[in-house]
């Protein structure tokens, strides 16, 4: 049987009905945020794996948890799902007058300045900021990067690879500094600092620092997996073995991993 996303809808307000399943009943707001970062790590996770069929299977249990927080918004008669796709499709629909309207851009760069200019005019205030909108709960190092491109579109921009190379070297003499000074609030600004310049640097390379700190993460976790099996085999453990030791395997890791 072949369903439409309005089954879906109706199939949320039956879960929740007085008759539905006393699970779905007790759900609330709060209760979901944690369902909904599961779900949306779980599809991040499959499209790096690419596989399609499970692609389609966490789109499908990410769209549920927008259904189901829209169906309890729903029953507070404050909005439902089909308010939700409304003002989603009115906005893109704004923020893209090169395509729906009169407006036209000739690249990426110019598309980016439309809808900054866009997003201005539907806050229409003052003390509008090019940071607005930036979630503050989402991770530190994302966060950092649209925090830097945000106001990078519009001028506050290194001329150059080489100038935020030399603003690294300069936060890190600031941490050799302030680890001499034995003050822990002033090494931990300054640890700051330096992630913060270090995504810059992703950045301005047009990569993503949560990615690559990512297969970073990931080549760690194999060549250290590589190094327990080694010691392993020599009925070891790693607290069992020597610095020494360790490193000797790392280093064969670093070819074999």
């Amino acid at each position: 049987m072949e369903h439409r996303f309005k089954d879906l809808v109706d199939i949320m307000e039956t879960l929740r009905s007085p008759g539905g399943c006393p699970w779905d009943r007790e759900q609330s707001v709060d209760t979901l945020k944690k369902y909904l970062l599961e779900e949306s790590y779980e599809l991040l996770e499959e499209l790096e794996e690419d596989n399609p069929e499970k692609i389609k299977e966490e789109l499908g249990d990410l769209l549920f948890q927008i259904v189901f927080l829209s169906q309890i918004f729903k029953e507070k008669d404050e909005f439902d799902i089909y308010d939700v796709i409304n003002k989603i499709a009115t906005k893109m629909k704004t923020r893209h007058p090169h395509i729906f309207g009169e407006m036209s851009a000739g690249n990426s760069k110019e598309v980016l300045k439309i809808w900054e200019e866009q997003k201005k005019k539907e806050y229409r205030r003052e003390n509008f900021s090019v940071l607005d909108g930036i979630p503050k709960l989402q991770p530190s190092l994302l966060r950092a990067h649209q925090i830097s491109e945000r106001v990078a579109r519009v001028g506050f921009e290194w001329p150059d690879i080489s100038n935020v190379i030399e603003k690294l070297e300069e936060e890190i003499k600031e941490l050799k500094q302030a680890l001499k000074d034995n003050e822990r609030s002033h090494i931990e600004e300054e640890i700051g600092d330096i992630l913060f310049t270090v995504t810059n640097i992703a950045r301005h390379l047009d990569m993503d620092s949560e990615i690559v700190l990512k297969n970073s993460c990931t080549k760690f976790e194999n060549r250290w997996r590589y190094v327990e099996d080694r010691l392993k085999e020599q009925n070891k453990k790693p607290r069992e073995s020597t610095l020494a030791e360790m490193e000797e395997i790392w280093q064969k890791a670093k070819v074999e991993a």
